[in-house]
């Protein structure tokens, strides 16, 4: 089993990147927790990974530490949770989720795509026993501090457009996604990361 890659960051179009290691390219997929906190293309990257395999497909999870993996299988263990849905709550900020759990909020639970009302009650019976010790997540934590956020971008139409792909391809519908990204698009903002993180908290109840 893979449980660990260092490498080159080459591509990075979430939840999808792509990591060369010695001329061989690994395909993974992330939830946005980790997107947030991945270096420019290029440089290199060290991720944590989950394995899956089902009768179907088989697929490499990365994960930017230890702790998101850990809640990833965490996550996965709860019935009718798959890895797939799992990387899409992933894509809500950790400490929210958590919250939202512990306060019992299947109401913000059911925003997550995928993610229906029996899922979220027993996402909460499941999980929240286990999820006491988990910690809020600070921006700095997240790789959203001013010396990553002041690396300059080509337009901000291209940050639009691929910050609505990147909510599609978790899940969302492309107007709920065009909705929310046009309620956070802004002209200081200047990686998509941070206009996909914007958009995620947008469409939760606060």
């Amino acid at each position: 089993m893979i449980g660990r890659l260092n490498g080159t960051l080459i591509e990075k179009q979430a939840p999808n990147l792509m990591v060369d290691i010695q001329g061989v390219g690994y395909d993974l997929l992330a939830p946005m927790t980790t997107f947030y906190r991945l270096p420019e293309l290029d440089q290199s990257v060290v991720l944590h990974t989950h394995f899956a395999v089902s009768e179907t497909s088989q697929q490499l999870y990365g994960f930017i530490s230890r702790h998101d993996r850990e809640f990833f299988r965490v996550l996965i263990k709860v019935s009718g949770v798959g890895p797939k849905m799992a990387v899409g709550i992933m894509s809500i900020e950790t400490a929210d989720i958590v919250r939202h759990i512990m306060d019992d909020n299947v109401t913000a639970l059911v925003k997550v795509p995928g993610v229906g009302k029996k899922t979220a009650e027993r996402l909460i019976i499941e999980t929240r026993d286990k999820l006491g010790s988990w910690g809020a997540s600070s921006p700095a934590e997240l790789g959203l501090n001013s010396d990553v956020l002041s690396v300059s971008s080509t337009s901000n139409s291209h940050l639009i457009a691929e910050a609505e792909s990147a909510l599609i391809a978790l899940g969302y519908k492309p107007t709920e996604a065009a909705k929310a990204v046009s309620r956070v698009a802004t002209p200081d903002i200047v990686r998509s990361e941070e206009m996909i993180r914007l958009a995620l908290r947008s469409m939760l109840p606060s």
